[in-house]
């Protein structure tokens, strides 16, 4: 992703690209990130020394890792620089330093960066609260075979906005012999992993002589570089705080 982030950004008028930041053992340190992009040298080189990489920035674009992610945080604090992160699948200790760099910073997480996913969520949370109980939920995500991680950060995001209507909601990542009848509480939240599928989402509400299915489909990656830096442009200026996509839709 961060090569997708580097070519788009370099054609922006309003986006100057000045650090980037890989891990140590990636081949790309020390290579030029317009030459890793594709788009030509543009003087800038990937560095591992994240202190290096965020000098002169106003906000950084994170897709990382999770276990990344506290550290890049608290150096982004340190140096006051915004930070907007993609990167999925925090633990409970990163959440808390997403909450405590949030105080010296402003910090956009999004586990999916796709404005269209915002929405869905948003129609998840109003198809529920119209339909009422009596209509059970599931969610299946379908990705390409090189995600390391499942379910993914949108399936909890839409499984988030689930709860938000009906808290007795827990998640269930998998059903295998006899499990008995489903109850009530149950919400099934599946990943399929193959091909070279981008991202595929989609919410079942299934109720009585009916279902419906709300699905996302992505079909390239730029879209997530297209709504990253559009959430990094945002923080331009804001109040420390911890934001979200939705704060972007405005």
């Amino acid at each position: 992703m961060g090569a997708t982030v580097a070519r788009l950004a370099h054609g922006m008028d309003d986006v100057q690209i000045v650090g980037a930041v890989c891990s140590s053992v990636d081949p790309g340190q020390g290579r030029d990130v317009g030459e890793i992009a594709g788009v030509g040298p543009i003087g800038v080189e990937a560095t591992a020394d994240l202190g290096a990489g965020l000098l002169g920035a106003d906000v950084v674009v994170d897709f990382s890792v999770a276990s990344a992610v506290p550290g890049l945080l608290a150096v982004a604090a340190r140096q006051k620089v915004a930070v907007m992160s993609g990167t999925t699948n925090l633990d409970a200790a990163g959440r808390q330093a997403l909450d405590k760099a949030a105080e010296s910073v402003p910090v956009l997480w999004a586990p999916n960066t796709s404005l269209g996913v915002q929405v869905l969520a948003e129609v998840v949370e109003q198809a529920l609260r119209r339909l009422g109980l009596g209509y059970d939920v599931e969610i299946v995500e379908i990705h390409h075979r090189r995600k390391v991680d499942a379910p993914s950060g949108t399936a909890r995001r839409l499984a988030d906005a689930a709860r938000a209507v009906r808290g007795e909601l827990r998640e269930l990542h998998g059903r295998g012999g006899e499990v008995g009848a489903r109850t009530d509480e149950e919400m099934g939240v599946f990943g399929v992993r193959g091909g070279d599928v981008v991202g595929d989402h989609t919410v079942y509400l299934l109720g009585p002589g009916e279902r419906l299915e709300l699905t996302h489909r992505a079909t390239s990656r730029e879209l997530f570089a297209h709504g990253a830096l559009r959430g990094a442009r945002f923080l331009v200026g804001k109040k420390p705080g911890l934001y979200t996509i939705a704060d972007v839709l405005g």
